[in-house]
């Protein structure tokens, strides 16, 4: 019972005698863990290769990409120069035969260099800008013609203009120069004061609907603002089933609101009887006197002065009738 005793107080003393120092050692180690400082510093003197040629006596405005998103170097997420321009080795070195200086793997922007084809420059920002609102840009219009990311935006600048709802449509209107006049029509949507812009419609990067829609149709792209457009009504008016862009053009228009042509001759394109709203006043074929009235579906708001719900109505009576 003794020598039992010995034996347990001897396991209790090598216990503590081991355990002891291990548990000592497990709190005292050092945090290894980097801090946003390790970060950073890592991330200033990875781009210190760039920044000590392209510097604040550029050109273009280099160094005030530290005022953007691409420049928190806290963040481990965020790409360095050679993230995004290669690792550019042979123009770092230089050319050994005093011909010039090779250019960087990727170019963006055509200065001293041409800038690298719109398929490399695409691929460089899909290296971390990919999915969500960007999964159907293969394949997408801009795609397809060679429009680059930063064909539009612009990386380096504080200010990204087409991310801005007052500066977007004047990117935008940097090629699509149609819309543009559109805009300044009679009717049009608040487009100028900044109340709707091309990104509230339409999804740049790439749309599984026509012409880069936010939506799969015109008319579901319609209803994010026209909900009371949608119905369900009754008497639906299949023209604006089918598609609001049959009556209406969305850029802008000389006829309110946002019309493509007059009433009544908007609604003759497919009404052309029983009414006969486009006969002018005056003599007939048959040789009879002149209209002393002309007819009051050409008159003040024409088809519309008695068929006022032309979206679909659920009068009783049909025809669009307000009841």
């Amino acid at each position: 019972m003794k020598i039992f005793k010995k034996l347990l107080v001897i396991s209790a003393v090598l216990g503590a005698i081991g355990v002891a120092p291990f548990a000592f050692a497990q709190n005292n180690l050092p945090d290894l863990t980097p801090t946003k400082a390790d970060v950073a510093k890592a991330a200033f003197k990875e781009d210190a290769k760039c920044t000590k040629c392209h510097d604040e006596s550029e050109n273009a405005p280099i160094l005030s990409i530290y005022q953007t998103k691409h420049g928190v170097k806290g963040d481990s997420r965020t790409p360095s120069c050679t993230s995004c321009h290669g690792q550019s080795d042979k123009h770092l070195a230089g050319d050994k035969d005093g011909k010039g200086r090779p250019s960087p793997d990727f170019v963006f922007k055509k200065g001293v260099y041409d800038k690298s084809p719109s398929q490399e420059r695409m691929g460089q920002c899909q290296n971390c800008h990919k999915g969500e609102k960007r999964t159907n840009w293969n394949g997408s219009q801009h795609q397809v013609n060679d429009v680059a990311c930063n064909d539009c935006h612009v990386v380096h600048n504080p200010v990204d203009k087409v991310r801005v709802k007052k500066t977007q449509t004047q990117v935008c209107y940097t090629c699509h120069k149609e819309q543009r006049a559109d805009s300044y029509k009679t009717s049009t949507h608040p487009i100028e004061v900044g109340k709707v812009v091309c990104s509230d419609c339409h999804n740049p990067h790439g749309s599984a609907g026509p012409q880069l829609l936010k939506k799969n149709t015109l008319n579901e792209t319609c209803f994010l603002c026209h909900a009371e457009k949608r119905g369900p009504v009754l008497f639906e008016h299949q023209p604006v089933v089918e598609n609001c862009a049959n009556c209406h053009t969305p850029h802008g228009s000389n006829i309110t609101p946002l019309l493509k042509d007059r009433p009544p001759f908007l609604c003759d394109d497919c009404h052309d009887k029983p009414h006969d709203s486009g006969k002018l006043p005056g003599p007939n074929v048959a040789g009879k006197p002149f209209t002393t009235s002309p007819s009051s579906s050409l008159m003040g708001r024409a088809c519309m002065n008695c068929h006022t719900m032309v979206h679909g109505s659920n009068s009783p009576a049909g025809g669009y009738l307000q009841r």
